[in-house]
């Protein structure tokens, strides 16, 4: 098991280094000279150039990248051009909101979908498939921004049984809130909900077709069992990576859910910084972003012989 894990953990190492030479290389290729940024209009010819000595940039760019992968590993990602803040601690309280937000969705979005799916898959060609299958297609179909909308606008303006805008961390008043993460939450959780839905059900009704379930009802298995003990462990496999990649690209900012309900995430800080062309926060928060992606995706691949009987650590 530990000889699996060291090569799981290895083949990230790869895609990381990789991703940070995308990440620099991207950001060098912004129009604009970071120092100039920093000292604005006011800043002399003298004043530039020592501040571009002072971050490396007139040195190569193999020689820039190095230095910035060294600050990287020590925990320094520069400081905001807009508040002269350091970035990590910034991308951290930032991030804590995201993640308590995504988290809760995707787990309820999970327990409802999955055992819909199956249903669907049990039942497959009935009314309660059809309407799950429709209801799952019609929560694909809605934009994530619109049916935030319409749950303001009916929960907050025309019933105001919960807050329209704002956001009050958990440990301040843990019943604020919930208040003001309750229609995020539901956003969320209602959206993704339609895509593993439509896996679930795929991938069960592929396992139910398999010569050892026709064994087991042969054997009288009742059909639950057949269901629950011996079709969900074969059919839950590509259920889980999928809520694998949506995890971790939820992770990476929820830009647009944030937006709507003024949430201080992590994806509204993207789009702030790249708004106030604040380089050092929009390259943190890239990184950050794709590093927490490929963990996300590192865990759920150690996972998979738990899920997956045919997966084994060998």
């Amino acid at each position: 098991m530990r000889a699996y894990i060291a090569k799981r953990v290895a083949m990230t190492v790869p895609t990381l280094l990789l991703v940070s030479i995308a990440v620099f290389v991207l950001m060098r290729l912004v129009p604009g000279d970071p120092a100039q940024l920093m000292l604005g209009d006011q800043g002399d010819p003298a004043q530039l150039d020592q501040l571009r000595r002072a971050m490396g940039l007139d040195r190569s760019l193999p020689v820039q990248y190095l230095i910035w992968l060294r600050n990287v590993a020590h925990g320094d990602l520069g400081r905001s051009l807009a508040n002269d803040l350091p970035v990590l601690p910034l991308l951290v309280e930032r991030f804590q909101v995201t993640a308590g937000i995504v988290l809760v969705a995707v787990a309820i979005a999970a327990s409802i979908a999955v055992p819909a799916g199956l249903l669907a898959a049990w039942r497959q060609n009935s009314l309660a498939d059809l309407a799950i299958v429709a209801g799952s297609t019609l929560l694909l179909s809605v934009p994530s921004f619109w049916f935030g909308l319409l749950l303001l606008l009916l929960f907050g303006v025309k019933l105001g049984w919960l807050p329209v805008i704002g956001y009050v961390p958990f440990v301040e008043d843990p019943w604020r809130a919930l208040q003001y993460t309750i229609l995020p939450v539901v956003t969320l959780a209602l959206i993704e909900s339609g895509v593993i839905t439509r896996m679930a059900r795929a991938s069960t009704i592929e396992v139910l077709r398999l010569e050892y379930i026709t064994h087991a009802r042969a054997k009288g298995v009742p059909e639950s069992g057949v269901l629950w003990r011996h079709a969900l462990p074969n059919a839950f496999a590509p259920t889980w990576t999928l809520i694998g990649l949506i995890l971790g690209n939820l992770l990476g900012g929820i830009a647009v859910v944030e937006t709507v309900f003024t949430l201080p995430g992590l994806g509204r800080l993207l789009v702030d910084a790249i708004f106030a062309r604040d380089y050092p926060v929009v390259q943190g928060c890239m990184l950050l972003a794709i590093l927490v992606y490929v963990l996300v995706n590192l865990v759920i691949d150690l996972l998979y012989p738990l899920f997956d009987p045919r997966v084994t650590a060998e």
